[in-house]
């Protein structure tokens, strides 16, 4: 252990920790476990949280570990060992004491962990862990889960009063099928990123307006049979999700690929076609100022000439498209606005690295950005569609900076500080 209280010999299931971005990077979340029946995804909120950069510690309540989920499991998915009983270890002191822990989250928490962290009461590895948070204001935030009519207990609702009355964050659970149900986990993420950014470190992103469009389009054949590309969206995606945790009011206009966004379902505008896409960025752009563009879209270059209405034969044997080339999207939006820091995408496929630049530099030039992402996806370990990318970033001085082959969220990081360290500088956006 080192002097943190991390295990230095590294758990397998650690190897996702930052997958998703670094906002929580080195912050120790302990995760609270109740007897509720969606004890389950306290699994999945525990991974999202070290996605985003954390260490988890799980505590369980008896019923939670006896009955309902098996700690071995909370183990497998943190990487670290399961509090379930107090002993001479003190476990809700070295995990709930002062300068301990970061945060403390309770998800999900039964009527009656409530009842007795409001009165008091710790009998349980929980409520000890609480009333030691408590006493030294780590912050928590608990997440109610039960019956309907056991939520709206007068007594229970006057206790969750007395939660917030003290500094506790309660967040609401959602109630439907006569269920109070934990609330989602984007909900989850988004306070304790709040709660856990140090203003000293907010970015130059807060409160900005920043677009980003991202994923393959398609165009139609006839109504069932499509021409793409084998764009995933993940660059964009992971752009998109840095975006947002740096403070921006993010919208994201998204075609096709295989990412998952649920935290980003508040901010996406689902496109298809490229004319879907530039007619969305066009209505955008028309009715509102961004402060930063990222078009890391993989727009399609041809679009059918005739598409049948009707659902082509296929025993046909052979079949004629005729194709005629798309407008470029990034060529039109200097054209609607002036003052956004614009930055395009120009994928190559096996060049050499200088050939590689110059065309992004011939890009960034007729469509007036303020830098171009260069990636070549024809190299191994950075192919379209893979995890992992490689980059030249060129500006209007014909400035290049690398950066080497590494995971998306990662090289989100990477581009937003560059865009950050130019676009606070930037004369257009003073």
């Amino acid at each position: 252990m080192n002097e943190t209280g991390i295990n230095q010999n590294k758990h397998p299931s650690k190897d996702i920790i930052a997958s998703l971005g670094t906002v929580l990077l080195n912050k120790k979340i302990v995760l609270c476990i109740t007897g509720s029946v969606a004890a389950y995804k306290a699994v999945d909120l525990a991974r999202l949280l070290m996605r985003y950069g954390a260490e988890v510690y799980p505590v369980m309540s008896d019923t939670s570990s006896s009955k309902l989920i098996n700690p071995e499991l909370m183990k497998w998915a943190t990487g670290n060992n399961v509090v379930t009983k107090l002993t001479g270890n003190l476990e809700h002191i070295s995990l709930a004491d002062y300068n301990t822990s970061d945060l403390i989250i309770v998800y999900p928490c039964t009527a009656n962990t409530i009842s007795k962290i409001a009165n008091g009461i710790d009998d349980t590895s929980v409520t000890s862990i609480l009333s030691v948070a408590v006493g030294a204001n780590v912050p928590i935030i608990i997440c109610p889960a039960m019956h309907q009519s056991m939520f709206y207990n007068k007594l229970i609702l006057a206790n969750i009063d007395k939660l917030k009355q003290v500094g506790i964050d309660i967040l609401e659970p959602d109630i439907y099928e006569g269920k109070a149900k934990v609330t989602a986990f984007e909900s989850v993420i988004a306070l304790v990123i709040k709660k856990l950014q140090p203003i000293s470190q907010k970015s130059w992103f807060e409160h900005k307006k920043v677009l980003v469009t991202a994923g393959g389009t398609i165009e139609f054949i006839d109504p069932v049979r499509v021409i793409s590309n084998l764009s995933s969206g993940k660059t964009g995606i992971s752009i998109a999700r840095e975006a947002k945790a740096r403070g921006a009011d993010v919208t994201l206009v998204f075609g096709n690929g295989s990412s998952k966004f649920e935290e980003l379902n508040d901010s996406i505008i689902n496109v298809n076609t490229s004319e879907d896409m530039l007619n969305t960025v066009r209505q955008l752009l028309s009715s509102s100022e961004y402060d930063v563009g990222i078009f890391s879209a993989a727009v399609s270059d041809y679009t059918l000439v005739d598409k049948s209405n009707i659902k082509l034969k296929s025993d046909s044997p052979y079949l004629d498209l005729r194709l005629s080339p798309t407008k470029k999207i990034i060529d039109e939006v200097r054209d609607l606005s002036n003052k956004m820091f614009l930055v395009g995408f120009k994928a190559e496929y096996s060049l050499p690295c200088s050939t590689l630049i110059e065309r992004a530099y011939e890009r960034l030039i007729k469509s007036r950005c303020d830098m171009m992402v260069a990636n070549d996806i024809g190299r191994d370990g950075s192919k379209i569609g893979s995890d992992k990318i490689e980059t030249y970033i060129v500006d209007v001085e014909k400035n290049v900076i690398h950066t080497p082959i590494q995971n998306k969220p990662m090289f989100a990081k990477c581009l937003l500080d560059i865009i950050e360290n130019r676009a606070a500088k930037s004369k257009q956006l003073q």
